[in-house]
């Protein structure tokens, strides 16, 4: 499944950070990860500190799939809101959800910035905008929840946002704990802290059958070399419902565009907030580092790499359009853009831990709109179920949950 489309950002400017050899041999080790993106990097990067041998196996280069593509706006908060969330699964499951979202963003901030940084991570609050008046009455309701949830957030009027922003809307929630980073980066940085460790790191070494044995498993990659391993772990995101048999995700294609730097950032208020909103499917922006603006959303049914290439120019268009709408005083020229896949649960909630089809395996399916932020809580899950560790969270994204 070619996951993107256009040029997206990261690779293109940052270049090739590291080269990784192929696997030209039979391999033997404890913990084997497929997939080499910001998830298998950080399932990984978590095995190979806590002394586990760690084997990661990429089919294509690493990093050039959905993290590619990836916007990278760091929140806690997920495509459910937690009152719909209380809702469907009731008020502990939801808590507790939202507050380990809340552990996750400041867990990549933490990664993002350690030995020096330079993954481009930078704290900013998020702003989350009610698209129409109507929505008023469920922000306050979705305020008072996450307050009484211990999470800090604050209402802001339509007057408060006229006098911060070059925008109006009739409300806003403002959560501080939030970030924005380059993943592509970080996924690299990652992947070479934790080589240090033990991890080994094989691209173009696409995973072609798989085998339960009575040592574990077995894994068979396309040049017909043998890893065998006690424990396999699926980070292959939006690619996995093509082997894995459960309706678990509704995949459709998303833009987004990113301008030159901006000499002058009019408009956006004095912290540069991650900007969302209460409609679906929802417009979002963030800037970078080096002063660019990422703008995306208009998303459409999934669509495969050339229906989505014929659609790119017409769908950035219109997120341009909005980011000129909003931002009047900003003068910058897009220098990038790029579709890519993204992928929904029915509960916003992502899968992480065993699935009935694959025994001795794990997965870590970090899909939504903040699939990074579910992808450190999958690291943190699966080294403890595969030290047989007891973890109260598995239960919340387990593939059975109602």
């Amino acid at each position: 499944m070619d996951l993107t489309s256009g040029a997206p950002l990261w690779p293109t400017v940052v270049g090739l950070p590291a080269v990784y050899p192929r696997l030209h041999r039979d391999l033997r080790c404890d913990a084997a990860v497929v997939g080499g993106g910001i998830t298998g990097a950080l399932v990984a990067h978590r095995f190979a500190l806590a002394g586990i041998h760690t084997a990661l196996l990429e089919a294509g280069e690493i990093g050039h799939g959905s993290t590619a593509a990836t916007t990278a706006l760091i929140q806690y908060e997920i495509d459910a809101q937690l009152v719909d969330l209380i809702e469907r699964h009731g008020a502990d499951h939801a808590v507790r959800s939202y507050r380990r979202c809340v552990d996750a963003v400041r867990g990549i901030e933490a990664l993002a910035t350690a030995e020096g940084g330079g993954c481009g991570w930078r704290t900013a609050p998020s702003l989350y905008l009610a698209s129409r008046r109507k929505d008023l009455p469920t922000l306050e309701r979705e305020r008072l929840a996450r307050r009484s949830a211990g999470i800090e957030v604050d209402l802001l009027t339509e007057r408060d946002i006229r006098e911060r922003f070059s925008f109006s809307r009739p409300a806003a929630l403002l959560s501080p704990v939030a970030g924005e980073v380059d993943a592509y980066r970080l996924t690299h940085k990652l992947l070479s802290h934790a080589a240090r460790a033990g991890l080994e790191v094989y691209d173009r070494a696409p995973v072609t059958a798989y085998e339960c044995t009575r040592e574990g498993v077995e894994l068979r990659t396309a040049a017909g070399h043998r890893v065998v391993a006690r424990r396999v772990v699926f980070a292959t995101g939006y690619e996995t419902p093509e082997f894995l048999d459960a309706g678990i995700v509704r995949l459709h294609s998303t833009y987004a565009l990113a301008t030159e730097p901006m000499r002058e950032i009019e408009g956006w208020g004095e912290n540069r907030c991650l900007i969302w909103e209460t409609a679906r499917p929802y417009f979002y922006a963030r800037t970078t580092a080096d002063g660019r603006a990422i703008v995306g959303g208009a998303d459409t049914p999934f669509a495969t790499s050339h229906k989505r290439a014929r659609l790119l120019h017409r769908q950035t268009d219109r997120i341009e359009r909005r980011f000129r709408e909003m931002f009047p005083d900003i003068r910058a020229d897009v220098d990038w853009r790029w579709g890519g896949t993204f992928g929904e649960t029915r509960d916003g909630l992502p899968y992480i831990g065993p699935a009935r089809q694959f025994p001795h395996g794990y997965f870590a399916l970090g899909y939504g709109g903040n699939g990074i932020t579910f992808s450190w809580i999958a690291a943190d899950i699966l080294l403890d179920l595969f030290l047989e560790r007891e973890n109260r969270d598995a239960e919340l994204f387990r593939f059975d949950r109602a």
